[in-house]
């Protein structure tokens, strides 16, 4: 489908703006690999070798007998005895670039956890013994699929909200603005903590209450799109002949009350972000053992000595902030009426 000539005006506004455009690129390029975290960061070989037979570790779990162990559960490949036995002639493993994953907690550290960066751990570990790259790789994943999937979720009942009220109007709209002022009044984390002592605290706790109260900004602004567009001629003329409202709202309203969804889009994800990473730094979020950057900021603030674990997830945490707010930003440039005039 050919893109009309404003779209490729502002297609052409987004990519001349480097930061923004890089930004994206960047951003999904990490996002894929973080998706792929399980290949490149695991404990268990990619594939391996073992007396003439190959095994899929990365998929498949062998007890520890099948490489020459004496337990029945789950092998340990960093275990002495099946370490030695995947190094003989004519066996070998592939492991992953990162050979531990988010929960593996290394019991033969050289010194105390946590430990400093090495030649294994190449940004230390937590007090716990557990990689921090590992752990980074997956917290990231994990804030930005929770902060994308807030902010679409919001978005869309924020559209819809907006768009009913802005739409109708009249008793309708005015009853709605009084729930919702009375709404927003309530404190989230007051309802966080009370439902956190109620429920385990959980990723779909967390998403279910933010998604409650990150709704409502966006619907202001569509209202306001909404109540503006219903008086236009052409929506008007619409109406007198005869076409049905739904129709009028998808084909002539909602495409021009698009414009701040989509400029509001980035920072909705950071919002989401850093709520999550709010709430586990305050031991209010995910439970444990689950990678969480909000975790990590915790641990680094609790062993200030241990200098590698603040300074890395603070510049990942930072890194992914700049990096949505410069998308942010440039996409608001490219949907400014007055760029593409």
């Amino acid at each position: 489908m050919a893109l009309s000539p404003l779209v490729r005006r502002r297609l052409q506004i987004f990519r001349s703006s480097r930061r923004g455009y890089v930004s994206l690129i960047v951003l999904s390029v990490l996002l894929a690999l973080s998706l792929a975290a399980e290949v490149l960061c695991n404990q268990r070989p990619l594939i391996a070798r073992y007396e003439g037979k190959l095994y899929w570790p990365i998929l498949v779990s062998y007890p520890e007998t099948t490489f020459g162990g004496v337990f029945d559960s789950e092998a340990d490949y960093h275990e002495p005895t099946v370490a030695e036995a995947l190094h003989r002639p004519g066996n070998w493993a592939i492991f992953p670039p990162v050979e531990f994953d988010y929960q593996y907690i290394d019991t033969r550290l050289s010194v105390p956890a946590p430990s400093p960066p090495d030649h294994s751990h190449w940004l230390g570990t937590d007090d716990r013994g557990r990689d921090v790259v590992a752990r980074l790789v997956y917290g990231f994943r994990l804030s930005v699929l929770f902060g994308l999937t807030l902010a679409v979720f919001g978005s869309v009942l924020g559209i819809l909200m907006g768009a009913v009220q802005g739409y109708v109007g009249g008793v309708f709209d005015l009853i709605c603005q009084r729930v919702i002022e009375v709404w927003s009044a309530q404190n989230e984390l007051y309802l966080l903590i009370i439902l956190s002592s109620i429920f385990e605290p959980s990723v779909t706790l967390i998403f279910v209450l933010l998604s409650l109260f990150g709704w409502m900004g966006l619907a202001a602004y569509v209202r306001a799109e909404f109540l503006r567009a219903r008086q236009a001629e052409y929506v008007q003329s619409a109406i007198a002949l005869g076409g049905k409202r739904w129709r009028i709202i998808l084909r002539h309203v909602l495409p021009n009350a698009l414009t701040p969804v989509i400029t509001f889009f980035p920072f909705r994800i950071a919002d989401g972000v850093m709520g999550l990473t709010a709430l586990d730094f305050l031991s209010l979020g995910v439970p444990p053992p689950t990678p969480s950057l909000g975790e990590l900021l915790s641990q680094g603030k609790a062993n200030l000595s241990s200098w590698w674990i603040i300074v890395s997830v603070f510049a990942v945490i930072s890194a992914l902030i700049l990096m949505l707010n410069f998308l942010g930003e440039s996409i608001q440039n490219a949907m400014d009426p007055r760029a593409v005039s």
